[in-house]
């Protein structure tokens, strides 16, 4: 059984790492040791940039059998939603684990008619589950001739890590 648990402040540190885990985890899985897409540090996700979706949203651990398994960060806003992490740990990737986990933030907030997450171009895992799996649609495609308007740290972020691409995904319920 999958529960989502708000997080706690004296597991911050390791819902850090654990998402610096798993973002990596595919960026290494795609492109090897070879990889420009760090942010920083050698990381996919920088530090900077999960406090500041912790700080600014909901972020909850995934739950299984009671073991912290990935975590996940969301942001509402009336009838709109955010997903702006979702990750769950490479030692239990394909069990079903991130799709229980979004049906779970989707109970949690019945009054979205409208989520939205962005992934990187490379993330084929991930736009596999979010389209195939979770019925989110892409709608969008970011990138140096067209950065995200809402975002202006996005084109100097296309630039220097994903600068092929963002593609930009909807879900509306209902």
């Amino acid at each position: 059984m999958i529960e989502l648990h708000p997080l706690k402040p004296n597991d911050r540190e390791q819902f850090i790492k654990d998402n610096q885990e798993a973002f990596n985890y595919g960026a290494l899985e795609e492109f090897g040791l070879r990889d420009d897409h760090f942010e920083e540090d050698e990381q996919i996700i920088s530090r900077e940039t999960i406090e500041q979706s912790i700080d600014s949203g909901e972020a909850y651990r995934i739950m299984q059998d009671g073991k912290p398994v990935g975590g996940v960060i969301i942001s509402v806003d009336g009838e709109r939603g955010d997903l702006e992490i979702l990750f769950v740990s490479p030692k239990v990737h394909s069990k079903g684990i991130g799709y229980a986990a979004w049906c779970e933030v989707e109970k949690l907030h019945p009054e979205v008619k409208v989520w939205e997450t962005v992934t990187p171009y490379f993330e084929k895992r991930n736009i596999h589950f979010y389209v195939n799996r979770c019925g989110f649609h892409i709608v969008e495609f970011y990138n140096s001739h067209h950065p995200d308007p809402n975002d202006p740290d996005m084109s100097e972020q296309l630039d220097e890590q994903f600068h092929d691409g963002m593609f930009r995904f909807e879900k509306r319920m209902g």
